[in-house]
């Protein structure tokens, strides 16, 4: 499983770049919180605290004081691990400042590049371990508007993807976000990638040429190195319905755009689009329960017929005195094989221990 993974981290990010490709950068479209996660990821109208410096950084005007966060999160049998901190503050009424970093990162990879020696005699004590890691650097600036109600913010992110000795890259890239409420609803706006993001690869030349003729007729010329990401757009709608005096229920329906043909079960040559649901009931902003469906693709089975899947997700949280503690279940379908995800997060609102 190790090999075929390093297989394809060091080989798929390289043939295909410096062409502007359909999935880039993947590890940014996971999303963070374990909050949002437990919504479907249907959150970029209603995020309002630390973590909208992903989500949509307009957001970050709904703070009042000095947020932290942290998660984490496993995928793949644990073979994947995923983390992610922020930290956030209000600079004043009209303005604020996030920062937050993500690493997904697969480590102790097999190398088995050099497992033959030069005798053609295998030696597993020629065999070497390495990481292949990706980590973004997230900075967001968050301004009201004069309209009235309107907010806006911008993130720009740097990028580091590292896959052992072999190759690494840096990429650059912005996205800005608009929030507006009125009554009861709240819309959002978020653009991604707005102006492409792109990653500068460096290759090894000398590790590239052990596996050049690994696979005959593949692999024999050196893969160009730039990486080209599309931009992405995500619209919000939510509203707010408070049942009683204790209870209050918010619910949002995103699309996710793609400017490019995809699996997503609205799909045409311009753009595809993937809607995302969510639900969080709340007892007095104490307790909160969650759940939401993501990730609706048209599968093509091999007779050519279609299925349509979906990826169904629950969660929980309970807060007191500015510490919040969430979990969420994510793609509860595949629970029998094993490829369902538990992820954890902590907010901390430092305004209470003042």
């Amino acid at each position: 499983m190790k090999h075929l993974l390093f297989i394809i981290l060091f080989i798929s990010p390289l043939v295909f770049s410096q062409t502007t490709r359909k999935y880039s950068n993947e590890f940014l479209s996971i999303g963070v919180d374990a909050a949002s996660f437990g919504m479907g990821k249907a959150v970029v109208a209603t995020s309002k605290d630390v973590n909208s410096v992903y989500w949509n950084p307009a957001g970050l005007l709904s703070l009042d004081g000095n947020q932290a966060s942290l998660m984490h999160a496993e995928y793949f049998a644990g073979i994947a691990k995923y983390d992610y901190a922020a930290y956030a503050f209000s600079l004043d009424d009209q303005s604020a400042l996030g920062i937050s970093l993500i690493r997904f990162g697969v480590d102790d990879i097999l190398n088995t590049t050099e497992l033959i020696d030069s005798q053609g005699n295998i030696d597993y004590n020629r065999i070497s371990l390495f990481s292949a890691t990706d980590y973004a650097l997230n900075i967001a600036y968050a301004r009201q508007l004069k309209f009235n109600n309107l907010k806006f913010g911008v993130n720009s992110k740097i990028v580091r993807r590292i896959i052992g000795d072999f190759a690494s890259s840096w990429g650059l890239g912005f996205d800005i976000g608009l929030q507006y409420e009125q009554n009861q609803w709240k819309y959002g706006l978020m653009l991604r990638d707005i102006t492409t993001t792109f990653n500068a690869w460096s290759i090894d030349k000398a590790s590239f040429e052990k596996i050049r003729d690994a696979i005959p007729g593949q692999n024999q010329e050196m893969p160009e190195t730039v990486e080209i990401t599309l931009p992405k757009a995500q619209i919000g709608i939510a509203r707010n319905f408070e049942i009683n005096r204790d209870l209050n229920l918010l619910t949002e329906i995103d699309l996710n755009l793609r400017f490019t043909k995809t699996n997503d079960i609205i799909a045409a040559n311009l753009v595809s689009i993937e809607p995302a649901l969510g639900f969080q009931l709340d007892y007095l902003e104490l307790v909160y329960l969650r759940g939401g469906v993501n990730n609706i693709q048209k599968e093509l089975q091999f007779d050519e017929t279609s299925n349509y899947n979906f990826q169904p997700n629950f969660g929980i949280g309970f807060k007191y005195q500015g510490i919040q503690l969430d979990y969420a279940l994510t793609n509860i379908a595949s629970v029998g094989n094993a490829l369902y995800s538990n992820v954890f997060s902590l907010k901390i609102d430092f305004e209470y221990f003042k």
